[in-house]
């Protein structure tokens, strides 16, 4: 291999050699360097004549840089390569965010959740590591959100970036934030109730609903006050028509619980129509069904039902709010028919089986007036005052 012509300049420890520029189509100038740094003998390539506009002067202060302690292209090279190799294992919390979801159950609630994330959060803190976000970046968050947003929707958001950034502590992916993320309060303490025209014109446009599916499953909930998710998975191997149960599978994310058949929801499951699919209430192709919205708000529309009113949730606090009215059924009887995992939740009621008991005192008051003892009790009283 011939060996390369090397060509001083009036500059130490700068030369050129002679290359071909395909640009230019003609020869070109390409200029080196060489100096010594911490005690090494350093030799690198300066630039080409015609595509870097180099020259032996331009070729000199690099390497007068270089000895003042700027970084050589090797080592520059060598500094990006670790940048974007620490980048790339940084734990940030999109990277802790597609591990989180991949560890949860493919559920519709993980689909709600990822719009969340993809709309709300990735863009704020994506590219952030955790240990990066500080108070202030919540609070404008949740400041932004509230504007348009419902303080549940709003708490729902912070409480998804609280489950991610906790999943990835507990994992050791990441640490945790140094704060705690205050959410907005709440209210959902929303109790809905029918009056008994109302249940009795809601009951009427069921059953003249063509719609045999969706009107059972609207009764079902009046009867056995179950959730609207419980219904929608209900399988025919959950009803265990002999010990008259049904089995509840996670009711609200706590343990499977089983909730007595009444009579009547018993009747309506014995005569519902089975199809192929082991849903009660099969949705489309014999699959979990995800929705009755349409149907279910035409039937409360026909009964004449206020707009607030939900269809399938206000059917479960019906049901609740006619068993404490009663005043036959205690609260802790009412938490395990609703399968409530905290007293606290059924505590709603609780002030419907107080009116109940009050309008038991009085009738209490009103029988006594009515026989006239509470009058003849005053009497003797007032004569044994005189005889004092």
């Amino acid at each position: 291999m011939p060996k390369i012509e090397r060509f001083r300049t009036k500059y130490p420890g700068v030369y050129y050699i002679m290359g071909y520029s395909t640009t230019q189509r003609k020869s070109e100038k390409i200029f080196y360097i060489r100096y010594r740094k911490n005690g090494i003998q350093i030799e690198e390539k300066a630039g080409r004549q015609f595509q870097d506009d180099m020259t032996a002067a331009k070729a000199n202060g690099i390497r007068s840089q270089r000895i003042e302690g700027n970084l050589s292209n090797r080592e520059r090279r060598d500094s990006i390569a670790a940048q974007k190799n620490s980048e790339k294992n940084k734990w940030t919390v999109d990277r802790v965010w597609i591990d989180y979801k991949a560890s949860r159950i493919n559920r519709q609630s993980l689909a709600v959740d990822e719009t969340r994330y993809n709309k709300y959060i990735k863009p704020l803190f994506g590219d952030k590591e955790p240990i990066q976000i500080i108070r202030l970046d919540i609070d404008r968050l949740r400041v932004r959100l509230s504007k348009r947003l419902s303080p549940q929707t709003v708490k729902h958001v912070l409480n998804l970036l609280t489950w991610i950034i906790n999943y990835g502590a507990k994992n050791g992916l990441c640490q945790r934030l140094s704060f705690h993320i205050q959410k907005p309060t709440v209210n959902n303490l929303k109790t809905e109730d029918l009056t008994p025209e109302q249940l009795q014109n809601l009951l009427k446009a069921i059953d003249e609903d063509s719609n045999i599916q969706v009107a059972n499953l609207m009764k079902l909930a009046l009867f056995t006050g179950m959730r609207r998710g419980e219904l929608f998975k209900l399988k025919w191997e959950d009803v265990d028509f002999d010990r008259r149960f049904i089995k509840i599978h996670n009711p609200k994310g706590g343990k499977d619980a089983l909730i007595p058949i009444n009579d009547t929801a018993y009747e309506l499951l014995k005569t519902h129509p089975r199809t192929r699919s082991p849903y009660i209430f099969p949705g489309n192709h014999g699959g979990q069904r995800t929705s009755i919205r349409w149907q279910a708000n035409k039937i409360k529309n026909k009964a004449g039902l206020p707009k607030a009113f939900r269809p399938l949730h206000g059917l479960r606090h019906a049901y609740a709010s006619m068993l404490a009215s009663s005043g036959q059924v205690d609260m802790y009887t009412l938490q395990k028919l609703l399968t409530h995992k905290s007293p606290l939740m059924t505590q709603r009621y609780a002030h419907l089986r107080d009116e109940t008991l009050k309008k038991a005192s009085n009738l209490a008051a009103k029988l006594i007036i009515g026989d006239g003892q509470e009058t003849n009790v005053v009497e003797v009283d007032t004569v044994q005052k005189k005889e004092r």
